[in-house]
């Protein structure tokens, strides 16, 4: 006979996974608009849903380290589901920031879109992965993503280089700086997620 707290672990488990997709619906909705000139008109509704989500989240994970007082690893996944659960809802939240860019600048089809959708690829994989490694508990998955995060670090900083020296268009290079930095932000979630990932299996704490 199942416990009563295999019930809700199940039942945070299933919510995270919805959250995580959602999530990541929302990023590549947001990138989408960026590359292809839309507006990502539908990030705004998955973003507030995330946070609702997340709010159901870290109430569910309260209750039932109250109500069960769990050991061992039980009590590592119910600790770290608040710090997942607010990694997807910044995922979301963040594309939310992406769009609203958009929104701000306009027309910006005859910029050289280049260094940001390449970047965003590198990311959308860390969110990918991010998830993959939650999903299966997967410390090998979550050890790939940190890896990743430095490339994203260094096309937001070689962008903001070039804006600070006044090259290109102000338009184009305020816009690209502005949405490099959000996926900067994603990707530093994707990597804590990834440690937090580690520490559910391992008991190994998150360093960041």
């Amino acid at each position: 006979m199942p416990r009563l707290m295999d019930m809700g672990l199940d039942q945070l488990n299933s919510l995270l996974l919805n959250m995580a997709n959602l999530a990541q619906q929302a990023v590549s909705e947001s990138i989408d608009a960026y590359s292809h000139g839309g507006k990502g008109t539908e990030v705004k509704q998955m973003s507030s849903r995330l946070e609702a989500l997340h709010r159901q989240v870290s109430d569910l994970s309260m209750e039932m380290i109250a109500r069960y007082q769990p050991v061992a690893s039980d009590l590592r996944f119910l600790k770290s589901c608040f710090e997942v659960s607010y990694g997807f809802f910044r995922f979301g939240r963040y594309a939310l920031d992406i769009a609203e860019v958009l929104d701000m600048f306009g027309d910006i089809s005859k910029c050289d879109r280049t260094a940001v959708v390449e970047t965003a690829k590198k990311t959308q994989e860390m969110i990918r992965l991010s998830i993959e490694a939650f999903a299966k508990r997967d410390v090998e998955t979550a050890r790939r993503i940190p890896t990743m995060d430095d490339a994203v670090d260094d096309s937001y900083r070689e962008n903001l280089r070039r804006t600070i020296q006044g090259r290109g268009n102000v338009k184009c290079a305020l816009s690209a700086t502005l949405i490099l930095r959000y996926l900067e932000r994603i990707a530093d979630h994707a990597s804590f997620i990834g440690e937090t990932v580690e520490y559910i299996a391992t008991g190994v704490e998150p360093s960041g």
